[in-house]
């Protein structure tokens, strides 16, 4: 059972420790960098959550909702890393239906973006074997941007 739970005090030190292998440090962020980057972007309005599996934290997940400003994508999965230790056992996939469920209950929203770095590692295959798309744009740090249809 995967559910998504506040990040508090009393998880704090966890979810720091989670950590992606070596070969993927280099297209996601830690939390503690996620987290800076969300303080740097207040309008890009992003909201966070604890991976848990059970009672054990996992990973971590970050979105833009209701940007303030057009600089921001809105509806955009901006982080998702779930620790080496937990990967390929279908908490990845159990996180984006969480994050999706969301989304789709929010009237008007049709599409969730998000975005990867592309090489060795990459997370891209991950994200198109759920569904999302790439756009053939290019965004951020010359991320490939990837779309899901909601609707």
């Amino acid at each position: 059972m995967v559910s998504l739970r506040p990040l508090s005090e009393s998880n704090r030190q966890a979810v720091d420790a989670l950590r992606v292998s070596p070969s993927q440090e280099r297209f996601v962020s830690s939390v503690a960098e996620s987290l800076r980057e969300a303080a740097e972007h207040p309008d890009a309005h992003a909201m966070y959550w604890v991976v848990h599996a059970e009672e054990t934290p996992v990973g971590f997940v970050m979105i833009a909702d209701e940007v303030a400003s057009p600089d921001y994508m809105p509806h955009y999965l901006w982080k998702l890393l779930i620790d080496e230790r937990y990967q390929r056992q279908g908490f990845g996939t159990a996180t984006l239906d969480l994050i999706v469920e969301y989304f789709r209950g929010r009237p008007g929203v049709e599409v969730l973006s998000t975005s990867a770095g592309q090489g060795d590692g990459s997370p891209i295959a991950f994200y198109e074997r759920y569904g999302f798309e790439r756009t053939g744009d290019l965004c951020f740090d010359d991320e490939v941007l990837l779309e899901l249809k909601l609707r």
